[in-house]
């Protein structure tokens, strides 16, 4: 049957589409972290556990971190070693190699830390003598995305007791309402150091993050209680009796005063910002601060509508978790309710986590329970932060992305020295594997750690193309001149100087000393190390920045001869004797073939240039090979890997590998308990919908909402330096279990916006508008059509 598809009009159906609400729901309280429920409001969050008789509530505060800034004249004379590292690579001693790299290490990150723990004790269900305790049924928990706000309920003794919770960006604020029989005591601790001090209707805890008091982060929570209850304190707690109802305002500062400031020498005057927070809690009702909240949080979560064919589902979202992965297409309605609320929470996670400028999310988005997060919590940029930010753009939420903007600028201040003094190099900045608060930009290890994690120094090179992805999805071009190339073309100078002539191949440049981020590989003479010359993934990194700086100055009218000659010096792709893309130099074996990391295939996805650039016999050639590679790796991995590998098989066009990894990420996984992380059957998704490496990462969240929207929509420039023109395709990866199917709002490359409706597989509506009026090409059913696309007002 011919299909006729609707240009430039939206048709009335997307006003009568009804999709089920977005809700995670529980009928018990959590017991663990990985069932609790995350709120933010991007700079302060709580993880709401719902409990009856002790709800406990962990707080956070993006910005509450171990340290001070980063001493810029540490190790000066480490790039000394540099020439002496070479040297034992280019007579292939890799084992002198690996263990020169020691010297070429500073100090690890800082930690990022839980702020403080409140409970909430009702004294109706809690007794001293097991016969008195309160009988407690009816309970209900639930955290709709529609709305950004937490909900539990429960009958105590016969009588109902509602309690509902939400973070405020606008009003600063964590607001807590109960309501029904209300009798509770009100608990602040921390496993900081900290004071409590109670009275005057409200607690006030104030601490410093671990370490000297002198030389740390500074801040104060306070804790406001309104009621039409009697109120009394005791040391550290505030107890509200025979009360209807109880509002309860959560506001908190600390002294981070950016990340060149000491944080008590020279740190913001939190005190006196937060006593301002807790007087502007009497400028609105309660509802009136709920209702700010929500048309706060509406305006970046509507602007994205999936409807993945007949979604239903309204049982537990646990239970959901479990039924999707012990009985694959016995419920087709569930499932899809499922993979659709998986996307959306991830959408909801990225607002509540990401809008405090300059502090980006981290390995724990800002929800962190324990006081030494796994990880330390930290920046790790050889995948994880980009990965954070994947489906920033593309899934219209580009203002959560600012926080990049500053930081990135901070990691090339501070970029500038590691330059100097670990490689010798006097032009650009460079930035390692981890970063924190205080921007270090380091190598890491302490000159005692592995040089595969280690010694790496591509993370401002890789990092800075998230800045150019904004570009090309919003085409502002005074923000490219102003903030995106300056940052640009200081991490592509320092990676001209870092390049090296090719001793094997005359008229090549590659790295020397290179790692593949935290892979190991094993010599054709059998030495298992890690440290070696020109690497596949910087190479690709390289190569990607280069690509992009060149375009900038393309769209600038700037020169771009420089770039031009070292990109085209690279030495290029190789594929190995059994058909995959090379990680190494040579065509060594890994280590372990099944590694979690797939940097190698960065030219892929996230960056563009692998399947753009070169003839099509090229492309073609390593298209194939990056398929390969992906086979041998297998589907077991962690979750923010898999999360990775649903993006690169979509890329690949392969949709129902893609989708087979997406129900992989979507594995249920048992809550850790406190006890070690289990790895044997890789990552997957808790309870709670957080992501499990295991332990949790954020990062996988966001992986897979990015996998999402390449399976619907992919989009490029035409040309590889001229981005004035741009291609469109329309489900180029979709499986048969989403055949039927609309999105709304979904972005693409050169400041489109896309709203489809598709049945069997194909487009049957469509709407594209842009930032601009013009013409894009696009690929939809098998064909490829030019349309016209005007701006929208």
């Amino acid at each position: 049957m011919k299909r006729n598809i609707l240009f430039g009009v939206l048709l009335a159906v997307w006003g009568q589409a009804v999709c089920q609400p977005m809700m995670l729901q529980y009928d018990r309280p959590a017991d663990y972290f990985e069932e609790s429920l995350p709120i933010g409001n991007g700079k302060l969050g709580a993880l709401v556990y719902g409990g009856v008789q002790d709800n406990v509530i962990f707080l956070n505060d993006i910005t509450l971190w171990t340290g001070k800034p980063v001493d810029r004249e540490l190790d000066k004379d480490a790039h000394q070693w540099i020439p002496k590292i070479r040297e034992a690579l280019f007579r292939e001693d890799y084992a002198a190699a690996d263990s020169l790299q020691l010297h070429v290490q500073g100090p690890n990150s800082q930690y990022y830390q839980p702020l403080a723990t409140l409970h909430i004790q009702d004294l109706n269900a809690t007794s001293q003598t097991q016969e008195n305790a309160g009988a407690v049924t009816d309970y209900h928990r639930s955290l709709s995305l529609d709305s950004a706000i937490v909900k539990d309920s429960y009958t105590v003794n016969g009588q109902q007791v509602m309690r509902e919770y939400f973070a405020s960006h606008p009003d600063k604020l964590i607001a807590i309402r109960l309501r029904g029989a209300v009798n509770c005591r009100l608990f602040l601790t921390a496993q900081v150091p900290h004071k409590v001090k109670p009275g005057s209707g409200q607690l006030m805890l104030t601490g410093h993050a671990t370490g000297d008091a002198l030389e740390s982060i500074h801040f104060c929570t306070i804790v406001k209680a309104n009621t039409d209850g009697d109120v009394m304190y005791s040391d550290s707690s505030l107890t509200i009796r025979d009360a209807h109802e109880a509002v309860i305002y959560v506001v908190n500062e600390t002294s981070f005063n950016g990340f060149d400031k000491h944080p008590v020498n020279d740190g913001a005057p939190y005190l006196d910002a937060v006593v301002n927070d807790v007087w502007h809690t009497q400028n609105y009702s309660y509802d009136e601060f709920r209702q700010r909240h929500v048309n706060d949080y509406r305006q970046y979560y509507s602007r994205m509508t999936l409807q993945l064919g007949e979604a239903a589902y309204d049982g537990t979202t646990d239970q959901l978790l479990k039924q999707y992965y012990d009985q694959q297409g016995q419920h087709p309605e569930a499932e899809r309710y499922l993979e659709t609320l998986y996307f959306q929470f991830g959408r909801y996670l990225l607002i509540s986590c990401s809008r405090t400028p300059g502090v980006p999310a981290n390995l724990q988005g800002l929800w962190a329970h324990q006081l030494w997060s796994p990880w330390r919590g930290n920046y790790t940029v050889n995948i994880n932060l980009e990965e954070n930010y994947w489906p920033v753009f593309v899934s219209n939420l580009a203002e959560m992305a600012q926080p990049l903007d500053a930081f990135i600028q901070a990691l090339a201040t501070n970029g500038q020295f590691t330059a100097r003094n670990y490689y010798g190099i006097e032009t650009g900045w460079c930035s390692s594997h981890n970063s924190d608060l205080w921007a270090m930009t380091n190598p890491v290890g302490e000159k005692r750690e592995s040089p595969m994690w280690a010694n790496w120094n591509m993370g401002g090179a890789w990092l800075v193309n998230t800045l150019w992805e904004r570009y090309l999805f919003t085409q502002d071009t005074d923000y490219l001149r102003t903030v995106a190339y300056p940052l640009m073309k200081g991490a592509a100078d320092f990676c001209a100087a870092w390049l090296v002539d090719n001793p094997k191949v005359a008229g090549e440049l590659i790295t020397a000393p290179s790692t593949s981020p935290e892979n190991e590989y094993v010599t054709d003479k059998g030495y298992h190390g890690v440290t070696c010359y020109g690497g596949t993934a910087d190479l690709a990194i390289i190569r990607e920045l280069l690509t992009n700086t060149i375009a900038a100055c393309s769209v600038l009218g700037l020169e771009n001869t420089k770039y031009k000659d070292v990109l085209g010096r690279l030495h290029p792709y190789n594929v190995g004797a059994q058909g995959d893309l090379n990680e190494w130099y040579y065509d060594w074996k890994d280590y372990d073939p099944l590694h979690r990391h797939q940097s190698h295939l960065i030219g892929l996805y996230p960056g563009n240039h692998l399947l753009r650039d070169g003839s099509m016999e090229t492309r073609r050639q390593l298209a194939d090979a990056c398929e390969q590679t992906l086979i041998q790796k297998g589907d077991e991995t962690t979750g923010w890997s898999t999360g990775w590998r649903i993006n690169l098989w979509a890329r690949l066009k392969k949709a129902e590998q893609a989708y087979h990894i997406y129900r992989k990420l979507l594995t249920y996984v048992e809550p850790s308990g406190g006890k070690a992380p289990n790895y044997q059957h890789g990552g997957g998704t808790y309870a709670n919908l957080f992501d499990a490496h295991p332990p949790f990462q954020i990062d996988g969240n966001f992986g897979g909402v990015a996998g999402v929207c390449e399976m619907l929509v992919q989009s490029h420039s035409n040309s590889q330096f001229d981005n004035s023109q741009f291609t469109i395709h329309l489900l180029p990866a979709l499986p048969e279990a989403w055949k039927n199917g609309s999105v709304k709002g979904l972005c693409a490359r050169g400041g489109y916006v896309i709203d489809m409706t598709w049945k069997d597989g194909q487009v049957t509506e469509l709407q594209i508008y842009g930032k601009h009026s013009g013409k894009v090409t696009v690929r939809y059913n098998g064909k490829e059509r030019e349309v016209k696309v005007s701006k929208r007002s």
